[in-house]
Order: C-alpha cells, then sequence, then structure tokens
C-alpha cells in the first residue's frame, strides 16, 4: 500500500499540504469541497505536485518538512526548478526531505557549516530517483501566506495531515544519551505512536551509534533521520514551545504539566514543539530546563521515581497520539460492534419458552408465589439487552433442554 504527500495550489494562490492513502479520491475531495476547512473556501484547486512513499509516517514527515518551506521555495517545487530548490534548501534549515530528481554526484551531499553537521540536503541516493510523472512532488504545504483571516472573516489555522487542523507533531530531543540501546528503544515508541522525529544533544557514544539499529526493533527511519546537535538551544531553536521531562525540582520556576496536558497544548500550538528528556544516570541538568518553558511531569511513587528513557517518551508519545484527528488516528485491534438490544416480541417469546418449560418441570410448585417469582425471572433476563443473536441462541439452548433432538 503507498502513501501519498501532495501539493494543492488554491484559487487565492496560496498553497496547501497534506497527506493521504488515496490520491485520486482525496484531490476529489478537495476539489469538490467534500473536506471542511482551509481548501473548502478556496475552491477550485490545483495539484501541484505529489510523491508516494511506503508507510504514513514518511508521507506525514514529508508533508511536515514542507510545511516549513517559505513560498519561493515552495514555488520552485511546482515549477521543478531543482536548482533552485537545493539553492534555497542551503539558506534553510530544511533538510531530510527525499525529493525524486536528478541531482549531480556534487549535488547529493554538502557540510552544513553551521553546525559541522553531514547532510543530504533531502536529496535522495541515486538509485531512489526517479522521472517525475504527470503529477510530480510533495504536497499538502500550507505557506506563510495561510494563516490569517479570509474574506468571510474566519479564522485561518494551519492545516495537518488530510486537511485535519492541527500542529506538526512534536521533537523528540535526547539531550546527552548514553547508550546507544536507549536511542534505539525511544526510537521504537516515538514510531509506534506516530512520531518520526529525533533530535541527539551530544551523545556520549556518538552517532550513529551501532548499538541503536537492533533496539529500534524496525524503527530505523527515526535512527536514519536523527540529527545531532552540540547544545540544546540549538536542537530546539526552530521550536515555538519547548517541554523539560523531569520528575525533580530543579530551582526554576516554570508552569508544570501532565503529559495530557502538554499534549493539548502541543496540539493546540501553530507552530513547533520540542519535548526533552535526559540522559538515563541523572535526567535533565538545571540548566537544560531552563531553556523550556513549560516542565512535564507524571505522578509517580516518591520512594521510586526513575523512568527507562524509552519509557518516558513512551508515556508522552501515547499522550498526544490521543488528540491525533480521525484522519490521522493510529489504528488498533478490531472491535466487534455492540448488537442492539432485540425487539420486545423476541423478548417476551424467550421468556414465554422459559415460563412454559419451567411450569412443565414443576418449578413454580407453591402458587402463592407464582408471579412474584416469575417477575424477578422477567426482571433478570431482561437487564441484559439480549441481541436477537443471543437470544436465538439462549432458546436453542433451553429447546435442547426440553428435549428438542438435535440437528444432524
Amino acid at each position: 500500500m503507498s502513501f501519498y504527500a501532495y501539493m494543492l495550489r488554491c484559487s487565492d494562490g496560496s498553497y496547501y499540504i497534506g497527506h493521504t492513502d488515496s490520491l485520486e479520491r482525496r484531490i476529489a475531495q478537495h476539489q469538490h469541497g467534500e473536506l471542511p476547512g482551509y481548501t473548502h473556501k478556496r475552491r477550485p484547486v490545483t495539484l501541484m505536485w505529489s510523491q508516494d512513499f511506503p508507510s504514513r509516517i514518511e508521507a506525514l514527515e514529508a508533508e511536515r518538512q514542507l510545511k516549513g518551506w517559505t513560498r519561493v521555495k515552495k514555488e520552485a517545487l511546482a515549477a521543478g526548478d531543482w536548482d533552485a530548490v537545493r539553492l534555497l534548501s542551503r539558506k534553510s534549515f530544511d533538510t531530510g526531505l527525499r525529493l525524486r530528481s536528478a541531482p549531480t554526484q556534487d549535488e547529493r551531499g554538502w557540510v552544513d557549516e553551521r553546525d559541522g553537521l553531514d547532510v543530504h540536503d533531502g536529496l535522495a541516493e541515486p538509485d531512489d530517483f526517479g522521472e517525475l510523472g504527470e503529477i510530480g512532488g510533495f504536497g499538502d504545504v500550507i505557506d506563510e501566506n495561510m494563516i490569517g483571516t479570509d474574506a468571510a472573516g474566519d479564522s485561518d489555522v494551519l492545516a495537518d495531515g488530510d486537511g485535519a487542523v492541527g500542529a506538526p507533531p512534536p521533537v523528540i530531543v535526547l539531550v546527552r544519551p548514553q547508550l546507544g540501546e536507549n536511542i534505539g528503544k525511544a526510537a521504537r515508541a516515538m514510531l509506534n505512536f506516530g512520531l518520526a522525529e529525533m533530535r541527539l544533544v551530544s551523545p556520549r557514544d556518538g552517532w550513529p551509534n551501532p548499538s541503536a539499529g537492533p533496539a529500534a526493533s524496525g524503527a530505523d527511519i527515526v535512527l536514519q533521520n536523527a540529527k545531532v546537535y552540540d547544545s540544546v538551544a540549538a536542537a530546539t531553536a526552530d521550536c515555538a514551545q519547548v517541554f523539560a521531562t523531569t520528575v525533580r525540582k530543579r530551582g526554576v520556576t516554570k508552569p508544570v504539566v501532565t503529559p495530557e496536558q502538554a499534549s493539548t497544548e502541543i496540539h493546540a500550538a501553530p507552530g513547533r514543539s520540542a519535548i526533552l528528556f535526559g540522559p538515563e544516570r541523572s535526567g535533565l541538568e538545571t540548566d537544560d530546563v531552563a531553556v523550556a518553558r513549560t516542565i512535564i511531569t507524571v505522578p509517580i511513587n516518591p520512594e521510586f521515581g526513575s523512568l527507562n528513557l524509552a519509557q518516558a517518551v513512551i508515556l508522552v508519545a501515547y499522550e498526544w497520539s490521543k488528540g491525533l484527528t480521525a484522519e490521522r488516528e493510529l489504528s488498533q485491534p478490531s472491535i466487534n460492534p455492540i448488537m442492539p438490544p432485540a425487539p420486545q416480541e423476541e423478548l417476551d417469546g424467550m421468556i414465554g419458552q422459559l415460563d412454559a418449560m419451567l411450569m412443565g418441570a414443576g418449578f413454580f410448585h407453591l402458587p402463592d408465589k407464582m408471579q412474584s417469582t416469575r417477575r424477578t425471572l422477567r426482571t433478570l433476563l431482561t437487564k441484559p439487552g439480549w441481541s436477537s443473536q443471543e437470544i436465538r441462541t439462549l432458546r436453542g439452548v433451553l429447546s435442547s433442554l426440553g428435549g428438542k433432538k438435535p440437528r444432524v
């Protein structure tokens, strides 16, 4: 199954970016106004670019990256001007997005002089490149002109995913992590609940770490795209909200919230959020917490307040995932639907059948208590709210007990 990121140009000249698992159906919904939100008031829309991905997480990551692009860069992308896209990428923090183009050998990698990291500027390896089809590109990008008030006076907010309203997924920042295994386990916890962007601040054993891969159990995309920074400030420079996870008082006065409350704030925020997690041995230092605006903590056993790094990540990631919209919510095991109660006629038929069998068996041997006993039995049998299937099954049981021959 393929997933797509896509970019639309709206009638007012703005851009919209999203992701979907059915591109043609989704574009038709935008075009016909079947999706409430941003594009509904800005039709007709034109598909400018799209690209398929093997997983929803990768499509969502592409969508998130594109939402951070400037209008000029989006227009270069829509026009297929790869030279302009690469040039503009070098002037921003947009890295990691894998575009299908045809770069030269010299264009495949560059060193970001700001932090000394060897990055690829979003360009794929040679065997990942392909020709653009009739619909090329990435999508559902919201540009900087899409936040404000339209002619009707309605306030617009950033759109996320398949037209869903909300902020981009938070960045998980591991500050001075010690063991590669714990980094891998944190990546696994992130991807389980739909988070894909990990940032590492001065990992003790360097990066990449060969111990992280096996512990990630398949969450390779998180590790592959993880970026390394020298400081917490650098790792959170592009984030509007920064949360620090800690269970200890650090001598700083900041708002303290639960993971659930933090999740609500993250989903409601107009910009990106970062969540800091400290090293395994000691947790975040006071200077690390000082960078954050809000502290996340959980009620915990005062005699044993230590959480494993991955456990802490999964607590926060799970609470964030609960706030996803219907279009982007994570899958869960199927739940059998509750069948509606059977019509009263069917219930009366079963009670009548049981009453007749009890009469034949001499159950009502005290005539003066017969009515009250029958009333008690009816109350008992009425409480469960039997479905039609359950009543048929029970009547089959009664028939069998009454001596009816079983079916051959």
